[in-house]
């Protein structure tokens, strides 16, 4: 049985939900446990929040640490050029293709 009163408990609607999308098992197993971590995540940085008055500059540390962006396109672009720096291109196309890369707004 599921202790319903635990703080990170998905809601039963929340639940059902995921029942009703009628994807994998596995699929509603990862976002379970996804929503469970967003919680917890959630549940520090706001005692963090309380520890400190207020100052947000720890919980967004955390927050900013524990949830990471996926790399940008152009961070993504910059570190294939990085490894395909042996193919036989001109050394000119690599320093073209990355002074264009590099000059793109992320």
């Amino acid at each position: 049985m599921i202790n319903q009163e635990h703080p990170i408990t998905p809601p039963p609607e929340l639940v059902q939900g995921w029942y009703e999308d009628k994807t994998d098992y596995f699929i509603d197993m990862i976002r379970a446990a996804q929503w469970g971590a967003d919680q917890e995540l959630e549940a520090c940085c706001d005692w963090l929040d309380k520890r400190f008055r207020r100052d947000p500059f720890f919980s967004e540390a955390l927050r900013a640490a524990r949830r990471l962006k996926p790399p940008s396109l152009k961070e993504q672009a910059l570190a294939l050029l990085d490894k395909a720096e042996d193919l036989s291109w001109d050394i000119n196309d690599f320093s073209i293709v990355r002074k264009a890369l590099e000059q793109l707004d992320d």
